[in-house]
């Protein structure tokens, strides 16, 4: 009989040998490629302070005052050092003995590496009991360990019952650099032990934890190599605060990526003898709701570029380039491994094949915690959805209780703090703003009235002007004039003059990151506006800081509902439902930010927020949050185009209850993770994020969405044709 002339031809031995060597080659060549990109990116964990700064002043707008004075002190002072402040404290008033010991003390600093040669007089306090003195340290010197060693010199060479502290700006900046030196070590093993612990109880399984960690921390090794080169030729900005947040959401995003593409491999792999047919089918299954909640998360994150603040501008695309590859690891690297391990990855588990009870139950377990809430939902739909929308309200009510007006530069490390103990130690001694001045830059025939604002002010203590050739580098203020520094006969010093410009210097009767200081600088702008005058330092940077947060929170937050609820319609082909689930997902922002504000205020009894914590708290839970809402909608509506709209809801939510909770679980978990990092502004968002992404989890996406849907049933599809065509 002749073989028809469009008829299959049967397989040969030759095409099975290349299909089969395909399927080796490929994913080996996918699994190398990545190998390549870690081991470039591993080396740079620890380099990331090479292109990292955390100076505030750096993220500030260029058109804000702050940024335009810090820029033009170089020019002033010909120097990029940063203060510190030595301050040494007594219980008794210091001898003429003790005093000489001290200055002998302050006049050898600039023996120790990184410290300037520009060191001030030791400067004895009114009660004699305690000295401070100004010692700057280089621009270029590695700050913690130059503060760690003059501080070692000075306390040695301290007279006995002497107490020495090291505060200032430069002593602050010590802390910082202090507290984000756990990142690259610290925070990284906390987080994969926690993810791992995670997964071995969910799955039960040695090699499948390794599997998902390795595309994780794949992912963040070649992110990584990227954004270092970015900021290493200055196109991204880079911070430790940026860099945990990359850390967390690279590890958290990648891992639920993969437990998702995970889940649809099992499911695949009991309808199938074939792992390559497996993984291919997972992949089918898994590409569009990883790259829409993917695709969701960066577009929410890149319109944080339409910050002013740099460390928020800059966050977005830091973030994004991590998410992108967060998704390619989980949509190329995960695939490979599972095509070379197959069923054995799931060893001692693995999933039989038994396509007669997958057609049986088709996701419809009548046993276990899911099938168990999906009855409930079936009987009491629209209780359980008012109910729960009640329970979240009461949760939100407490946001009316959330400070998140900034907080002083002292507590925004947290635990024991010796430039935080030396800024008190200080403020009982001497001015409290001593070391860090209000600067401000005026034109040279202005020079008096501007000092004469400053000097009718309660909250400047003293004034001064730039003068290259004084003895101190500065010459004092009065209302009659300059003054001069020295002995009888001293000559007044000439101010320095750039551009036409002087530099007025006052210090602050208050501790320049309080509440009064702050009210001195605003009074003192209002007042030296007619004057064009520039007014800048460490209280004006924290001001314009603060102002620019609260821009950016009122201005992005809307914008990231827009955008994502625009990319749901897209994905879901409806209206109703984005909106709703925007609606349930703000819900839960509300309620974790709630919840958080009691938290913080009556169990952490933290001093306040910075105005970017509901900000960065709600990108991410709005972003993050909406991902499990895309994972169960659109496995819904994949079920509703075959069963209904009530029975697919059943159906999804019994599918991806398991995958979601996990999910859900990891991102908690790699968030938590952040508090580690003694830092205010991470152990708070850490808590927020968390928080949420557990009650997003447990209670929105298990129980209000899918009542709330299967209440409405196909109307919520509208205008699509699933609405229109479909069934309840």
């Amino acid at each position: 009989m002749s073989t028809p002339e469009h008829a299959p031809t049967p397989p040969t031995r030759e095409r099975t040998r290349r299909h089969s060597w395909a399927r080796v080659f490929i994913p080996v060549v996918l699994i190398l490629i990545w190998l390549v990109g870690a081991g470039l990116g591993g080396p740079l964990f620890g380099k990331v302070d090479e292109v990292s700064s955390n100076d505030q002043t750096s993220y500030l707008p260029e058109s804000a005052d702050a940024t335009q004075v810090q820029k033009l002190l170089g020019e002033f002072n010909d120097s990029d050092a940063i203060p510190a402040i030595a301050v040494f404290v007594a219980d008794d008033e210091l001898s003429e003995s003790d005093l000489q010991t001290i200055s002998d003390a302050v006049a050898d600093a600039p023996s120790v590496e990184g410290v300037s040669e520009d060191v001030s007089p030791a400067l004895t306090s009114d009660d004699g009991k305690a000295v401070q003195a100004f010692i700057p340290i280089e621009g270029d010197a590695e700050l913690a360990d130059a503060i760690d060693a003059l501080g070692t010199q000075l306390r040695d060479a301290a007279p006995d019952g002497v107490t020495v502290y090291i505060t200032g700006p430069a002593g602050f900046s010590a802390d910082l650099v202090a507290g984000f030196a756990g990142i690259d070590g610290l925070l990284l093993g906390v987080a994969l032990l926690a993810v791992l612990v995670i997964l071995v109880l969910v799955y039960r399984s040695f090699l499948l934890p390794i599997v998902v960690l390795s595309t994780s921390l794949f992912a963040l090794c070649v992110a990584l190599l990227v954004v270092w080169w970015l900021a290493k030729f200055e196109v991204l900005l880079l911070s430790g605060q940026t860099q945990g947040i990359l850390f967390i959401l690279v590890i958290g995003a990648a891992t639920d990526y993969a437990l998702l593409f995970v889940a649809r491999f099992r499911e695949e792999l009991r309808v199938t003898r074939d792992k390559g047919a497996a993984v291919l089918a997972a992949w089918k299954g898994s590409f569009e709701p990883i790259v829409a909640s993917g695709g969701t998360v960066i577009a929410g994150l890149l319109c944080l570029l339409l910050s002013d603040l740099k460390s928020n501008s800059t966050l977005g695309p830091v973030a994004a380039i991590g998410i992108v590859f967060a998704m390619l690891a989980a949509l190329t690297l995960l695939p490979a491994l599972l095509l070379l391990f197959g069923r054995a990855v799931f060893w001692p588990r693995r999933p039989k094949f038994e396509p007669e009870v997958v057609a049986d139950e088709h996701g419809m377990r009548k046993t276990g915690l899911w099938a168990r809430l999906a009855n409930l939902i079936t009987r009491r739909p629209r209780v359980i959805w008012i109910v729960t929308t009640l329970v979240l309200l009461a949760g939100a009510s407490g946001v009316l209780q959330l400070n998140a007006v900034g907080v002083p530069q002292s507590d925004l490390v947290l635990g024991a703090s010796e430039a935080r103990d030396g800024q008190v130690a200080l403020g009982e001694h001497f001015p409290g703003g001593s070391g860090s001045p209000v600067y401000v830059v005026v034109a040279e025939d202005e020079l008096q009235d501007a000092a004469d604002v400053l000097l009718a002010d309660d909250g400047i203590d003293g004034v001064s002007v730039t003068a290259a050739d004084s003895p101190s580098g500065s010459a004092p203020v009065t209302e009659d004039g300059l003054v001069a520094v020295g002995p009888p006969g001293t000559p007044v010093p000439e101010p320095t003059v750039v551009d036409g410009d002087v530099l007025l210097q006052g210090t602050l009767t208050d501790a320049a990151d309080s509440d009064a200081a702050a009210a001195t600088v605003r009074d003192l702008r209002t007042q030296l506006d007619e004057l064009d005058a520039l007014v800048g330092g460490v209280t004006a940077t924290a001001i314009d800081t603060n102002d620019a947060s609260i821009h950016d929170r009122n201005l992005i937050i809307p914008v990231v509902l827009v955008v994502i609820m625009l990319i749901l319609m897209l994905l879901l082909r409806s209206i109703l439902a984005p909106v709703l689930l925007i609606i349930t997902t703000v819900l839960s922002f509300g309620t974790a930010m709630g919840v958080s504000a009691l938290v913080f205020n009556g169990v952490f009894d933290f001093p306040g927020a910075d105005p970017a914590v509901p900000l960065y708290g709600f990108v991410f839970l709005v972003a993050l949050g909406i991902d499990y809402n895309i994972f169960l909608m659109t496995r819904v509506r994949e079920e509703s185009l075959e069963h209904g709209t009530r029975e697919g809801v059943l159906r999804g939510l019994s599918i991806t209850g398991g995958v979601i909770t996990s999910a859900g679980l990891v991102l908690a978990a790699t968030f938590a993770a952040l508090s580690v990092i003694p830092i205010l502004f991470l152990a708070q968002l850490a808590f927020i994020v968390a928080f949420g992404v557990l009650l997003d989890t447990f209670v929105v996406r298990s129980l209000l969405v899918p009542a709330l849907a299967y209440d409405l049933g196909r109307v919520i599809w509208w205008p699509s044709k699933l609405w229109r065509n479909g069934r309840d």
